[in-house]
């Protein structure tokens, strides 16, 4: 794992290699917003649907491998692995940060 992640994502990537989806919520505000390939999920019963949904259920783990801080955002790539087409697929995961919580979070392939 990339030793230099915030708290709150490093916490979502430890909770996703456990397929935990409770602790995958965790760190996310309660209107935290996700962007996953131009779909939009507002809310934490939407991102707990998106989760159950391309995550759980094909068992997808991504994999950190790179971070960068640009514009106030912490940008992490890395492959996700998993039951789903095309494994490992690289993924850049753009998070936005307030107070220690994710905010936003823009997924792209």
């Amino acid at each position: 794992m990339v030793a230099a992640l915030p708290k709150p994502i490093a916490d979502y990537v430890e909770a996703n290699a456990r397929l935990d989806i409770e602790a995958m919520l965790k760190p996310f505000a309660a209107d935290a917003v996700i962007l996953d390939n131009g779909h939009r999920f507002a809310g934490l019963a939407a991102i707990r649907t998106l989760f159950e949904e391309e995550v759980i259920l094909v068992k997808a783990i991504f994999t950190p491998d790179g971070v960068q801080r640009e514009s106030g955002k912490i940008i992490v790539e890395g492959p996700a692995y998993g039951d789903l087409k095309g494994s490992p697929i690289r993924f850049t995961y753009d998070f936005t940060l307030d107070n220690d919580i994710i905010t936003m979070l823009d997924i792209t392939a």
